[in-house]
Order: structure tokens, then sequence, then C-alpha cells
């Protein structure tokens, strides 16, 4: 998406009094932090980690079995990591869109298409059921074409899903349809999953699943960062910086952070992703702009954006840059980027130039948990007494709920139609070492780019990375 003709200072001034902090984590009605834990305990389930992941697993453990003694831990506040900065696209998908998931497990795509569509449907009843205030509207997403290519390439797929029975609430749309929903001068086409994604305040979902979970009887303690797990009697034992927790079973939650089980670190890598917010639109911008229906939208480069209306008409865009900083380090000083925030806000106002003159509020970045199949994988370790999920590359808002089902089962010993999955019995290739890690990220990256600038050509090294079940499509 090539900057229009605004000059690089009017993109720059637009950031003139952006707060380097997550807009959604920047919210009078953030909960105050549990205490620390400072003594040992024994429970049944200790969950580890206070994103979605860990907050639906112990909610859910609570849900199945009330009598179950629940502890959470996490290292510093309830969502305030990759769950409380996203861009709040929750999605039915488990297996990084339909396309994916057709190209990986094809015998398997009906099955994870339902699962997925009755995840949603569960998120979306336990938002009513527990009354959690997160702006949750099923809006559904649009991929947007911004070159020619991409709207061949957007039709192709359409079709593809129509062989495949996979296009239920999917509609195609031409450059006029697109434009009527979002008015953009740079939308060739869209596709339009009418059901299949919700839009939702991605911090209030998470202190709404802690609320709901110390309502259940769940323990948290926060500011509790565990520090190392070993088999204990028949059960497992965590320690923390002034305490200790024994427990039958653990589900772990960290995701993006060092995993306690040590082989599984290998298969994921983080990735930092950037946004702007901006401030809230008039009546007369938001008119300009149309986008009545409020869906969330991504477009269809390789480096993509990914942008969305919240509840009080701010527009979020964050993407393109996608940063993998060498031996994986996940550091506070990786979460601000002020050279991806110049772009970003050149890239918005190509996008959308009747909004020339808004100014952006807040500007952050934060981790993303990448795995090379671009879904969460699962396993067990201590002879099925510690169990984890990971890998969800950015589309964890949703699927994280399904993860959690997914180790209460393997934590239970039970078959289920969930654990019967190809999907969850087997994992993707580990990255390799450094520095063969971040030399073949970085030509990935490349490569990328320089397909989005010759009409989605993928070179030699893409072709190799695709054969090999690598291969990224946005």
């Amino acid at each position: 998406m090539a900057p229009n003709a605004m000059s690089r200072t009017d993109w720059t001034t637009s950031l003139a009094e952006a707060q380097p902090v997550p807009y959604w984590l920047d919210d009078p009605g953030r909960p105050r932090p549990e205490p620390a834990l400072t003594a040992e305990e024994t429970r049944d389930l200790l969950v580890v980690g206070g994103g979605y992941s860990g907050l639906w697993t112990a909610l859910i453990a609570k849900e199945r079995d009330p009598e179950r003694d629940v502890v959470l831990v996490e290292g510093r506040e309830a969502g305030w990591a990759a769950s409380g900065r996203n861009g709040g696209f929750c999605a039915a998908s488990l297996t990084h869109g339909p396309v994916n998931g057709l190209t990986r497990w094809p015998g398997e795509i009906h099955a994870l298409q339902n699962l997925g569509a009755r995840n949603l449907d569960a998120i979306e009843a336990a938002v009513v059921r527990h009354g959690i205030d997160c702006d949750f509207e099923r809006t559904g997403e649009i991929d947007v074409a911004t070159e020619p290519y991409q709207a061949r390439e957007l039709k192709d797929r359409h079709a593809e899903l129509e062989r495949n029975g996979l296009a239920a609430d999917t509609e195609f749309l031409d450059r006029d349809a697109v434009r009527e929903q979002v008015a953009s001068p740079t939308f060739e086409a869209g596709l339009w999953d009418r059901r299949g994604v919700a839009m939702v305040h991605p911090a209030r979902l998470a202190w709404g699943l802690k609320r709901a979970c110390l309502r259940l009887g769940v323990r948290i303690y926060e500011h509790t960062p565990a520090l190392a797990l070993k088999p204990s009697g028949a059960g497992m034992a965590v320690r923390t910086p002034y305490g200790r927790i024994r427990a039958r079973r653990v589900a772990l939650g960290t995701n993006v952070f060092p995993n306690l089980v040590r082989r599984v670190r290998p298969y994921t890598v983080p990735v930092y992703d950037y946004a702007l917010m901006t401030e809230p639109l008039t009546a007369d911008r938001l008119a300009s702009i149309g986008w009545k229906n409020r869906q969330g939208l991504g477009d269809s480069a390789n480096q993509f954006h990914y942008f969305r209306l919240t509840a009080d008409h701010r527009v979020l865009w964050g993407g393109y840059d996608a940063v993998y900083p060498y031996g994986g380090r996940v550091r506070a000083e990786y979460d601000h980027r002020p050279e991806t925030y110049a772009r970003l806000a050149g890239h918005f106002f190509t996008c959308f130039p009747q909004l020339e003159g808004v100014r952006f509020t807040h500007a952050w970045g934060g981790a993303i948990d990448t795995c090379s199949r671009f879904s969460a994988f699962f396993g067990t370790a201590h002879q099925g007494r510690t169990a984890y999920a990971a890998g969800y590359t950015g589309l964890g808002v949703g699927a994280t709920r399904f993860g959690a089902e997914v180790m209460l089962d393997l934590l239970a010993g039970e078959r289920t139609e969930r654990t019967e999955l190809e999907m969850v019995r087997r994992k993707p290739l580990p990255f390799p070492p450094e520095p063969f890690a971040w030399t073949g990220i970085a030509l990935t990256k490349w490569s990328l780019a320089r397909a989005d600038a010759h009409g989605g050509r993928r070179n030699l090294w893409l072709r190799s990375m695709d054969r090999l079940g690598l291969g990224f499509d946005s």
C-alpha cells in the first residue's frame, strides 16, 4: 500500500500526541491485581498464565466440575500481554483460515470448521452468561484486495471454498460492492465472512473472564511468575518467587513466553506486531468512510494490515511489519517501534485519505506466539500430568477457548472429538537454532515483500516453503 500525496510530515504529525501504551489497557475499568502467592498450597489443577489461554482453562475446569480446586498464577496481571494488546478479532477459525486448514488437514476440515463455529458460539454464550462487558459484535470480517491480482486471488479463493463446501455465510464483493461497505479508494474487491468473526474489546474480555473465574471460586495469584516445574509425588510442583504450589495436574497457557516444558520451546518464536488507534471519529468523518456494518477488515497482501472500529468510533490500524528479534527474546524494549508507527500512519492515510487531519491517541506493540503451521499445537508431558497449548499465531482471541478444552481433555485422559484430531495429535515442525532461525525468517520476510511488489509472484524460496508446508498465506 504505497503512501499517497500527503507528506511524511503530515503522517508523523498525526502521531504527535500518541501515548506509547496499548489503548485497550488504558482503561479506568482495569481491575485491581490479585495478591501474589506467599505460601505453599496444594490444589487439584494449577493453571499457569493469566491470558485468554489460562483464563478459559480455569473457567471451563470449574464449569465442568465445580468441586475441582483450581488455582491460576500469572507473572504480571491478567490480560496484560497479547490478550490485552491484540486487534480484538475473535475468529471462529481454528486453523488460521479455511484455506490453511484445507491445505494441512483436508480430511478434517469440515470437522475443524464445525468445531470452530461451535467454539465462537460458546464464547458468545459465555459473554452473555457471565455478563462480560467487552463490546462483543458478531460483524464478520472482510478480506480486501488492494491490487487487481489480489482481487483475482480472492475470487479464486471463494471458488475453492465453494467447491469444498466451505463457503457458507461467505460472499465475494466486487469493487463497487466492497466500497459500498467501506469507502476506500484502494479497495478492488472483498471476501466477506459474515458470521465467522466477532469484534471484541480484548482487554475487557480478559478482565471479564478473570472476574468470572473468581466468582466460581478459582484462586488467582498475580505478580506470581512460575519459575520451575517438576514432578512431586503423584503430581507436579511449581516454584514461584515467594511460594510453591503442588497440584495433581498442570495446564500451561504461557504461549509466547518460555514454556516450562523445555522441549516445547523450539516450536514457537515471538513475532512483534504493532498497532495505532485514532481519536474518536466525528459523525462527518465516520460518514465519509461508510463502514455501517462495522466489519473487521484485513487486506490481502503478504505484509497485511488489519483494521476495525471500536465502540466509540475510533479506528484501530495495525499489522504490516512483523519483527522477529534475533534469538527469539521477549523483551519490553521491543514493544515500541517508532519507524513502524510512522509507516503505519502513512499507510492509514493512503487507505482513508478522507480522514486527513485525524490524530492517533495510542501506539503500541507486542509479541505473537508463532509456529510453523500458523495455528495452535498441543501436547502433554510428565506422564500426562502436564498439558500445554501454544502457537496460535495471532488468532488466539477465539481459538484459545478451544485450546483450553483440548488441554482439559488431555489432562483427563479422555478420547474426545477434539483429542482425536490430527491437528491435536501431531505437532508442527520446530524452528531451527540460531543463526538459522533468524536467517530463514529474514529471507521469508524479504521474499514476501518482494511478492507483494511483483503481482504476488512467489520466488523459489517461498515455493520451497510451500512444498514443505511452511508457506504463509495471510
